[in-house]
């Protein structure tokens, strides 16, 4: 298992790797660390690329997230530069990070994200209405949690950012999990263990002890379970999900193609327009995959772009 997390991670530095800061910066501006939320004292933050051309009005969110690990040190320009040659704004989200952030919190992160773009959407030039997100692996599972459970924003709530939506309008990401009950098989729960074992920071779930005003782990497995389907997309599929490309390997060890197909299935039952695009040999990961941001832009191409 160690070698496994070991090849993750060697992978989550290929995609998201910042420390080359190129691409070609004449292209595009940066606003680096915009904070657009705060918790328990500690600065949530983005980076803001704007292309320097015409844009086209549309965003792209970044979940800058691999194993659930998020840094801003992680963001890398290379990997936007499709997206920003197409006129696309380019939000590169991070969250609050595994081993501290479990993934339940992290999801309350990615929705004030959402939040705070779509009401600061005249600032940055782009229409609320046309925002899209991406991500691969954990960044695929939070970009799949997004587009099937954003929420309408609350018009009682105290801070103007959270009576917005936190909807997206297309999601495509690499190689998500799905479904933690279900994980490769029928009844195989990967709740960080099993094949997710070398993870197990990202599911230590807690509930606050109102007599200690500690957070302390739920051990009760049931609880576990509630929680686990919780934070599984493939539950929260509607006729309101957004349309979804997900491109993942045949023979990936990480995240079995399963967990594509299963989400498929409830995409095609619900109606919604998904696609899936498999890689023949393709492990958590493939030669390549860099060239593959193309497919993803083209598919926001066929969902945010205007209809002249």
């Amino acid at each position: 298992m160690k070698s496994k997390m070991i090849a993750f991670v060697g992978l989550f530095l290929v995609l998201y790797s910042g420390t080359v800061r190129a691409a070609d910066e004449s292209n595009f501006t940066r606003q680096e660390d915009v904070i657009y939320g705060r918790k328990f004292g500690v600065a949530l933050t983005m980076d803001v690329f704007t292309p320097k051309k015409e844009t086209n009005g549309a965003a792209v969110v970044f979940c800058v997230s691999g194993g659930f690990f998020s840094s801003h040190d992680a963001i890398n320009p290379k990997t936007y530069k499709e997206f920003l040659n197409r006129g696309y704004t380019v939000f590169a989200v991070v969250h609050g990070s595994q081993p501290k952030f479990s993934i339940p919190e992290i999801l309350t992160d990615m929705n004030r994200s959402l939040r705070f773009i779509r009401y600061h959407a005249k600032d940055y030039g782009i229409d609320p209405n046309r925002i899209g997100i991406t991500g691969g692996s954990a960044g695929g599972h939070l970009s799949l949690m997004q587009s099937t459970t954003g929420k309408d924003g609350d018009p009682m709530a105290k801070d103007p950012v959270d009576r917005v939506s936190s909807k997206v309008q297309a999601a495509a990401c690499f190689f998500p999990p799905s479904d933690f009950l279900n994980y490769g098989k029928e009844g195989e729960v990967a709740l960080g263990n099993g094949v997710l074992s070398g993870f197990k920071a990202p599911f230590e779930f807690t509930e606050l002890d109102k007599t200690t005003n500690a957070f302390v782990l739920i051990s009760d497995q049931e609880k576990r379970r509630q929680i686990g389907k919780q934070i599984s997309p493939v539950y929260h599929v509607t006729k309101d999900s957004a349309p979804t490309l997900i491109m993942h390997g045949d023979i990936d060890k990480l995240v079995p193609i399963q967990q594509a197909t299963i989400f498929l299935d409830k995409m095609k039952e619900a109606g919604v327009p998904c696609e899936l695009v498999i890689k023949k040999g393709g492990d958590h990961g493939w030669p390549g995959l860099d060239k593959d941001w193309s497919v993803m832009a083209d598919w926001f191409d066929k969902y945010l772009k205007r209809k002249d």
